[in-house]
C-alpha cells in the first residue's frame, strides 16, 4: 500500500512539447526533489526532449545528476569561496554572482548572474568595470538574470532585462548568451528580436514539469478503517472522537511531505480571512488533510504520522474500504512518493 503519483504520460509530454516550442533553446530545471518526479526521471525526460543543458540547484545535485544526464549541468546556486569542494566533471557550469567569485573559479566554465529586482544575489552595475580582468581566466558561458514572479509596481520584465543588456553592452562585456528566468514566451521573443546577436535561453522548471495540473495526481491507499463512537479515545494522544464516525488510515505521512506546507504570500482580503480561519481551527486541533473522500477534503483525526495519516470520516458518510485510493492535493515540490505509475 503506497502513496502513488499517477502520471498521464502522453498528456504530460504533450505539455512539455508545447513549452519547448514556446521557448527555443530552453534549459530545463531539475532541483530540490525533482519537482516531485525525482532527479532520475527528469534527467531522462530532459534527454528525451534533446536538452543540451540541464540546470540543477546545487553542486551536490550536480554530483548525483552527472550519472543520469550526459549533457552540460548548470549549477544555479552561486559559487562562494570556502564552499565544500565537490568533485565535478568539466561539463558542469558554475553560476557566480560576484567579482571575487569569478576570480575564485580559474579555468572553470561560468555564468555570471546580475542583480535583478529580486535583490537576491548578482553583480551590480558598479562591478561591471572589474569584470574585464576577472573573466580573462574563466570560460564565460554567458550572463544570467533571475526575475521576480510578481510585479506589483508595474515595472516591465522586458525593460528590466533591456536595462541590463544596455549596461553590459556599454561595459563592452560579451553578450553572446543571456540566461533568463520567469519571462513569458512573447517577452522572450521581444528580447530576441531586439538583440538578434544574443541567444536568450529560458531556464524553466515549474512551467515545464508542472504546468498541466490535470496530467498528474497523487493517491494514497487506504490501509485500515475502524469505526469509533462519540467520546471514544484513539490515536497517539488519546483524543476523544467528537462524533460517531470512522478512522481511516491512509498511506502518506510526514516523510512523504503530508502535513507540511510552505509559507504563502497572501494578497487580498479573502485569502487573508481564510488564512486566519485555518489558523483558528488549528488551535483547537482541527486541521484539514489533503485527502479527498466522497467529494470533500477530510479532516485529520490527529497530526499525520511518519508514513500514514489518520482521517476522520463522519458516520453519515459511507466509509472507504481497505485498498481504495484517496486523491490527495499535495504540492509536488514538497512531496516524496512511494511509487510513480505511468498511465
Amino acid at each position: 500500500m503506497a502513496l502513488t503519483l499517477y502520471v498521464d504520460t502522453a498528456r504530460w509530454r504533450a505539455h512539455q512539447q508545447m513549452v519547448i516550442q514556446q521557448f527555443p533553446g530552453i534549459v530545463p530545471v531539475c532541483k530540490g526533489n525533482g519537482y516531485g518526479f525525482g532527479h532520475e526521471r527528469l534527467a531522462e525526460e530532459a534527454a528525451r526532449i534533446g536538452a543540451d543543458v540541464l540546470a540543477v540547484g546545487t553542486t551536490y545535485e550536480a554530483a548525483r545528476m552527472k550519472d543520469y544526464f550526459s549533457g552540460d549541468l548548470l549549477v544555479l546556486t552561486p559559487f562562494r569561496r570556502g564552499e565544500e569542494p565537490v568533485p565535478l566533471p568539466d561539463r558542469v557550469i558554475r553560476s557566480v554572482s560576484s567579482v571575487d567569485g569569478v576570480y575564485g573559479l580559474v579555468n572553470a566554465r561560468v555564468v555570471i548572474e546580475v542583480m535583478s529586482s529580486m535583490k537576491r544575489h548578482g553583480v551590480t552595475e558598479e562591478d561591471l568595470p572589474k569584470l574585464h580582468a576577472a573573466i580573462e581566466n574563466v570560460r564565460l558561458e554567458g550572463f544570467a538574470i533571475h526575475l521576480p514572479l510578481d510585479r506589483t509596481d508595474g515595472i516591465d520584465a522586458v525593460e528590466e532585462v533591456i536595462g541590463w543588456m544596455d549596461r553590459l553592452r556599454a561595459a563592452r562585456l560579451p553578450l553572446h548568451t543571456m540566461f533568463v528566468s520567469h519571462l513569458k514566451a512573447d517577452e522572450l521573443a521581444r528580447l530576441q528580436q531586439q538583440f538578434p546577436q544574443t541567444r536568450f535561453r529560458a531556464r524553466i522548471g515549474t512551467r515545464l514539469w508542472l504546468g498541466d495540473h490535470e496530467s498528474t495526481e497523487y493517491r494514497g491507499a487506504v490501509l485500515d478503517v475502524t469505526r469509533v463512537a462519540k467520546g471514544e479515545r484513539f490515536g497517539y494522544r488519546q483524543q476523544k472522537a467528537a462524533s460517531d464516525g470512522f478512522l481511516v488510515v491512509v498511506a502518506g505521512g510526514t516523510s512523504h511531505g503530508v502535513g507540511l506546507e510552505a509559507p504563502k504570500a497572501l494578497h487580498g482580503v479573502m485569502p487573508r480571512a481564510k488564512g486566519v480561519a485555518r489558523a483558528g481551527l488549528a488551535t483547537v486541533n482541527r486541521n484539514l488533510s489533503p485527502f479527498v473522500w466522497a467529494g470533500k477534503q477530510r479532516w485529520f483525526a490527529e497530526p499525520p504520522h511518519m508514513q500514514v495519516s489518520i482521517l476522520f470520516v463522519p458516520g453519515d458518510v459511507t466509509a472507504p474500504q481497505v485498498g481504495d485510493e484517496l486523491v490527495a492535493h499535495l504540492r509536488h515540490t514538497t512531496t516524496q512518493f512511494d511509487r510513480l505509475f505511468d498511465r
